[in-house]
């Protein structure tokens, strides 16, 4: 089997032209769960969630005080002024962080000496889905992932879950920033008042934590479980996003962008959840539960299923999904061993490569093959990953992105991705030879096939565009 190009597609994200020959690729594997840096220069200067909560502010200020001017002036859409500024700050200000995110993204995993351990990130990113389809999100998906996911990948999963659940990305796109205990002290005031019905409960985190984050879709919880975690999350809120209640209750020394728990919108009392009584107080209370789910049974083997199938196949098998779920059981969910057993099981090893390279994928193993800089200084990454059809942070689901063959593997996306390598291979021109090129990025998976028809290209252009879109090189 294909080793070399397994180690470096399977397990990581395609070799790079100055990778060095890798004897041992399990031993290069597991050295890099310690070489691993959760900030790389690439994102290390972003901004921080302070800047990001805002800018959406600024915009959010200004486009109302915009729209309150255009309608005193009674201007009409055909007047164009005002409607034109709009259009142009919905383009700027806080949408900016987004761009800039995702090229960071980019740069870094083109860039990492530990390809393994950026896959991690990738994977688990995914696996905590959020969506920049939300305007409140937007400005926030290249945080969550930067300040979430990286620092925890390598460490205990229940860290991991905590860190995704509270970040702000995570609640105003599950829509926790809204949902209030049905008898909190703050729905108790407004019912009092008489005025306006009682804000409500959100059960959308709730759902998907356990649903797609921890237990699985089958794991035996009821509604009852849902609405009474619900309950247990409530409380929890971003500062500097929006006007609502959570706003005005928060101290006023909280830093905007600032995950903030505000016990007057917690419902009180204790709680049953999974046949298991929650009495703690406060935002203790969703903490414990947190704690329990990640450590699950369920979990162990939900958790097991989608790294089992992200690093073998769609149907990804037994063997491997039960090794690594009894590890995960075993270790309480410490991740750098799950990540050992899975390098140790011979069945990510065995397998052809038959998973479909993503349009993220892809691109990064061919920008990591090439030494001249395969993109423009000013292309668009958020924009190019679009037309691939996988925007980044954008999978508009809390389920992500589907990690199966079928879903990449379309006539019409791998049309997309031969004019995007068409395009690379023309910027490039002779100055990369696809002909010493394949035997590196392809190593044992290169085939007489291929390597004839590379040979054989009309131009040094045209035969890193077959490289590219060569079988070998699209699957992992």
């Amino acid at each position: 089997m294909a080793v070399q190009y397994l180690a470096a597609n399977r397990f990581g994200l395609g070799r790079r032209f100055d990778d060095p020959a890798v004897g041992d690729p399990k031993d290069w594997l597991i050295r890099q769960i310690g070489d691993y840096d959760p900030a790389p220069a690439a994102i290390a200067d972003l901004a921080g969630r302070e800047a990001i909560a805002t800018a959406y502010a600024e915009y959010r200020d200004e486009r109302q005080a915009m729209r309150r001017e255009a309608k005193n002036a009674e201007m009409r859409d055909d007047d164009g002024n005002a409607v034109e500024t709009m259009r142009r700050m919905s383009r700027a200000g806080f949408r900016r962080h987004y761009g800039e995110a995702a090229s960071a993204r980019l740069a870094a995993a083109v860039a990492t000496p530990t390809p393994f351990a950026e896959r991690l990130v990738h994977f688990w990113s995914n696996h905590f889905a959020i969506s920049a389809d939300k305007q409140t999100v937007v400005g926030f998906a290249g945080n969550y992932e930067n300040d979430a996911i990286r620092p925890h990948v390598m460490g205990k999963f229940s860290d991991l879950l905590s860190a995704a659940v509270h970040h702000p990305a995570m609640l105003l796109f599950l829509d926790q920033a809204q949902s209030f205990g049905p008898d909190s002290p703050f729905a108790a005031r407004v019912r009092n008042r008489g005025k306006r019905q009682a804000p409500g409960l959100n059960e959308n985190l709730a759902r998907e934590i356990m649903e797609l984050h921890t237990l699985g879709v089958r794991a035996g919880y009821t509604q009852a479980d849902v609405t009474n975690f619900a309950k247990a999350l409530t409380g929890l809120t971003v500062a500097g996003i929006g006007r609502g209640a959570g706003q005005r209750l928060m101290p006023a020394d909280t830093r905007p962008g600032e995950t903030v728990f505000v016990d007057r919108l917690h419902q009180p009392g204790a709680l049953t959840i999974l046949g298991k009584r929650y009495d703690q107080p406060g935002g203790r209370q969703a903490e414990a539960v947190l704690r329990d789910l990640a450590v699950h049974p369920a979990t162990a083997r939900h958790v097991a299923t989608k790294l089992a199938r992200h690093f073998t196949s769609d149907e990804p098998p037994a063997p491997l999904v039960d090794r690594l779920a009894q590890d995960f059981e075993r270790t309480g969910g410490d991740l750098p061993s799950l990540y050992r057993t899975l390098i140790a099981s011979p069945e990510p090893w065995t397998a052809a490569p038959t998973m479909f390279k993503s349009p993220w994928d892809w691109t990064v193993s061919m920008l990591r093959a090439l030494k001249t800089p395969g993109l423009g200084e000013r292309q668009n990454i958020a924009a190019m990953f679009a037309q691939l059809g996988q925007p980044v942070w954008r999978p508009g689901s809390p389920k992500g992105y589907d990690d199966m063959v079928a879903t990449w593997a379309g006539s019409a996306a791998l049309m997309q991705r031969v004019e995007l390598a068409s395009r690379i291979a023309g910027r490039i021109g002779d100055r990369a030879d696809a002909r010493q090129l394949a035997p590196l990025v392809l190593a044992d998976a290169l085939t007489p096939e291929t390597s004839q028809a590379i040979a054989r290209a009309d131009s040094p252009g045209q035969g890193l565009a077959m490289l590219f879109a060569s079988p070998a090189f699209l699957r992992r």
